[in-house]
């Protein structure tokens, strides 16, 4: 199984994935988001992008990643990974049902002046551009289909470890 955990930078992805893993038996963390890194990594390069999802190649790439982890490993594969356009989550969320992994998909979400506080309150990344910049497309897509497709945790006023908590009751059926 995956736990895809989505939400914009500032959601609180990265903390609670590595706290989850530690509520599940038998879950590893798998961050897609150095699937792109290798593509970012290609001499001479890719065509420019400002997101390297929008390279074709990632997302089949991720599936395949996925895929053959959990072949190796077996159980449960938590997976922290901003995706707004919702064609690549079809295309991802697809291509891993078409291998018959069930996948349980968490938005984890804040309004935008709590995520705007904690990107520019960020002790390790600090204020970053990037991440300011996908606020508005989360909200676009929050607004128009992401909070549709998966079961959304308000991060706002509740701890990493509490969210992480939810998150493994509602997979563990509690």
């Amino acid at each position: 199984m995956i736990i895809w955990l989505n939400g914009t930078h500032g959601a609180g992805k990265t903390t609670t994935s590595a706290l989850l893993q530690q509520l599940l038996p038998d879950a590893q963390v798998l961050d897609a988001e150095k699937v792109g890194e290798v593509l970012m990594d290609i001499k001479p390069g890719l065509p420019a992008t400002d997101n390297f999802q929008h390279w074709d190649p990632w997302r089949p790439l991720v599936v395949e990643t996925a895929r053959r982890v959990l072949e190796y490993t077996g159980g449960t594969l938590v997976m922290p990974m901003t995706v707004l356009v919702e064609s690549y989550w079809r295309e991802i969320s697809n291509g891993l049902a078409g291998h018959g992994i069930p996948i349980q998909h968490f938005v984890l979400h804040a309004d935008q002046e709590t995520l705007r506080n904690r990107i520019q309150n960020d002790k390790d990344l600090g204020p970053s551009t990037f991440r300011f910049a996908y606020l508005e497309p989360y909200a676009e897509a929050a607004r128009t289909w992401l909070h549709n497709e998966a079961e959304v945790i308000d991060t706002a006023d509740i701890t990493p470890d509490q969210a992480a908590q939810q998150i493994a009751d509602s997979v563990l059926g509690r």
